[in-house]
């Protein structure tokens, strides 16, 4: 590491670089499981600092082979994507300029928190929607490199569906512009004899070849953070050749993103939500075609357990809502506890409708109602055109993940199984199995997520200091992913690979798939300077060993 320090001092490394014992340890973690002390921190300062950050690793790796570069901005993913072994980079310092959006289009570096980013659009009267549930707390980095989703994706799609443009510093050290190209523009691009003209060959020949087995191999589902986008890079019948499909969600193992421009929509400021009580999950496949023809903007749902903890500790809201509004949950739940008195229900669902006026929003959730009524005998709907009724179950919706984390005395969260997708209409066999394999291993675990796409996090609490905690986790992640590939779902809907579902790459797509997936890493990363132990290059030893043991 002293190599790298000192190239840095010798080529004008405008940033901060720290290695001291605090600093590594408070590194060594994001919102995962995992622990992975790194060697040094830098803060680049700017792009030109980026660009001699992998300039340095390319000039030394020969020297020291394990020398890398692992992106990270807010530390808020919970797949372990943004820890590691040699040199983290921290764009959260420096990168943090936001542009004044322009038409329907603005532009961010990675280092921006989401809630700013938003703030600057919503004056406009425009949205990014793909924010996740991580929205306070996230950065616009975290966001491109993961491909997030969240509560809105169900109507407008993910993150990859609104980036339009990025500049990515590539493993040879110099920056480029990625964008959708016409086939004309991808002739030029692949005649050129640099880098980056050999990038868009050899992908180009890569896709094109493979062209129906790519086509096949993407899941058939709604939302997909796994593996290498390959199949969405290059259309036949449009002409249309896009790198940036491949860039969102690689999670910093292709290039670093620098800056983003993204396409914007309309915000539509009223909302209102049906709340449904489910006393079992029979008819919950048949629900969820009730509703989806009516297009509403979220679709989400938490289970029995969810409920339970939070009237257990409600005192933890205080934090989120205030003392002001922990009375007004409790009180707002009086109502609800005749229906709670006799059995809580299985399930809780929140379909949310947005307009432009009240009356629109109003005859959206008037004839959901009316459908739902007419055909099924649900324990209770709760209809109200305001926000009002509906916020509990919202906030309990969206706090699941923190009251886990911070109030279940002597355990923690451990995401291994946290973000699941299957089609909807393979809910009612899916979701008992779901539940017998984790009563199976006695744990502790809520069941929350995007009942409209089909994608659940499911948060198991464990004491991971035991070691025989610890030993559930291979045998009952196994049981789970062989679960949900048994249904043709996708093992992560929005948190991505990561360390912890890397390993399966190759059980989920199969080995020439996978093998496509670990060539488009070598042609971008030939020494594998970019976050090494993560998509193909993961090992579940490396992983499992990397488990927290300290707290």
């Amino acid at each position: 590491m002293d190599k790298f320090t000192d190239s840095l001092k010798q080529i004008n490394f405008k940033g901060e670089v720290l290695s001291d014992i605090p600093t590594l340890d408070l590194y060594s973690h994001d919102a995962s499981m995992f622990e992975i002390e790194p060697k040094a921190i830098v803060f680049p300062m700017d792009e030109q600092d980026v660009r001699l950050l992998v300039s340095s690793v390319n000039q030394l790796k020969a020297t020291v082979p394990n020398l890398s570069l692992t992106a990270r901005s807010a530390g808020t993913c919970m797949s372990g994507g943004s820890i590691n072994d040699s040199v983290i980079v921290d764009f959260s310092k420096h990168f943090n300029q936001l542009k004044e959006p322009i038409d329907n289009s603005i532009e961010s570096q990675p280092g921006v928190f989401y809630r700013d980013f938003e703030a600057a659009t919503l004056k406009k009267g425009l949205l990014m929607p793909s924010f996740p549930a991580s929205r306070e707390l996230c950065m616009i980095g975290g966001m491109v490199n993961n491909n997030s989703g969240g509560e809105l994706s169900l109507r407008y799609g993910k993150t990859e569906d609104f980036v339009s443009e990025l500049r990515v510093v590539f493993a040879d050290g110099n920056a480029y512009t990625v964008k959708p190209i016409d086939k004309k523009a991808l002739d030029a691009k692949m005649a050129q004899t640099d880098f980056e003209g050999l990038i868009y060959k050899q992908i180009f020949d890569l896709v094109d070849s493979n062209y129906e087995q790519l086509k096949n191999a993407k899941p058939k589902v709604t939302k997909n953070s796994t593996g290498y986008n390959l199949w969405d890079v290059w259309d036949r019948q449009t002409g249309i050749f896009d790198l940036t499909k491949l860039i969102v969600g690689a999670q910093g193992t292709l290039g670093f993103v620098t800056n983003t421009k993204f396409r914007l929509v309309k915000h539509e400021p009223l909302s209102g939500v049906l709340v449904c009580f489910l006393k079992n999950i029979d008819n919950l496949g048949e629900i969820i075609n009730t509703v989806m023809p009516h297009h509403p903007t979220s679709f989400e749902s938490f289970d029995n357990y969810t409920i339970g903890l939070s009237i257990k500790f409600m005192p933890y809201f205080r934090k989120t809502v205030g003392w002001k509004g922990l009375f007004k949950l409790a009180f707002s739940l009086i109502p609800d506890a005749l229906i709670f008195m006799r059995g809580i229900p299985k399930m809780i669902l929140l379909i949310e409708f947005t307009g432009e006026n009240q009356n629109e929003v109003d005859q959206k959730i008037d004839q959901m109602n009316h459908d739902l009524r007419s055909k099924f005998k649900l324990e209770a709907i709760e209809d109200d055109n305001t926000k009002a009724k509906a916020w509990k179950f919202r906030i309990m919706r969206r706090e699941s993940f923190n009251l886990l984390r911070k109030k279940v005395k002597d355990k923690h969260t451990a995401p291994f199984i946290d973000d699941l997708v299957v089609n909807p209409e393979y809910l009612v066999k899916f979701l008992p199995e779901l539940r017998a394999i984790i009563n199976k291993y006695k744990l502790l675990a809520t069941i929350a997520g995007h009942v409209g796409d089909g994608n659940f996090h499911v948060i198991p609490l464990m004491k991971l200091e035991n070691q025989s905690e610890r030993d559930k986790i291979e045998p009952a992640m196994k049981e789970v992913n062989e679960l949900v590939l048994k249904y043709g779902g996708s093992l992560s809907g929005e948190h991505n690979d990561g360390l912890i579902r890397g390993p399966w790459l190759k059980r989920s797509y199969g080995s020439e798939v996978f093998a496509l997936f670990a060539q488009t890493k070598k042609i971008f990363d030939p020494k594998n300077i970019f976050n090494p132990h993560k998509k193909t290059d993961a090992d579940w030893e490396y992983s499992m060993n990397s488990i927290r043991k300290h707290f």
